[in-house]
Parts: structure tokens; sequence; C-alpha cells
């Protein structure tokens, strides 16, 4: 019972064989095809993530810009809490002048 014709071995290595080779083409198959889906979303974020970065590099761009406005807004609100200030501002846009005080004024070239 435990004996195989020379046949029946040559079929069974034939068959083992083909099984073989057809589990390694499945096994090459999902690789390549794995492989293939993972480069695909590798350079797809890739790309993605270069879009950000520039998004974000501008923002940052923009918030250092408003940032920058904002300081120079508040120093100017600060300043006008100074008298001296108002005085100075009163005597260059509304000629301006505190009683007493005479303005010089010089002649301008154009």
């Amino acid at each position: 019972m435990g004996r195989f014709s020379a046949e029946e071995k040559n079929n069974y290595i034939k068959s083992s064989a083909a099984g073989t080779k057809r589990r390694k083409f499945i096994w090459l198959f999902s690789v390549v095809l794995f492989l293939g889906w993972a480069g695909y979303t590798f350079f797809t974020q890739s790309a993605l993530i270069a879009d950000k970065k520039e998004e974000l590099a501008k923002k940052q761009e923009t918030n250092e810009n408003i940032s920058k406005s904002l300081l120079q807004l508040k120093y100017e609100v600060s300043r006008l809490n100074d008298n001296e200030y108002i005085g100075q501002l009163a005597r260059k846009w509304y000629n301006i002048y505190p009683e007493g005080e005479t303005p010089i004024r010089t002649e301008q070239s154009e």
C-alpha cells in the first residue's frame, strides 16, 4: 500500500511542481500589486504634503505680516495717549498752535 509506481511518483512530482509555480506566481503577483499600491499612495501623498507645506509657508508669512501690522497699530494707539504727540499731530495736520507759540515757516523747494 505504501508503494507508489514510478508513473504515480512522476505525476505527483509534476503536479506538485505546477502547484509550486502557481503559488509563486500568486505570491509574486500579490507582492507586485501591494508595492504598486504603496508606491502610488506614497507619491500621491508626497505631492499633497508638498502643496500643504507651500500653503503653510504662505500662511505663516501672512501671519508674520499681520503680527507686525498689529504691533505697529498698538504702538500708534499707545502714542495717542501722549499729549505731546497729539500736539504734534495738531500742528502738522491742522495748523493748530497753542496760544503764544509762533509758527516758523520755511519755503519748501518744489
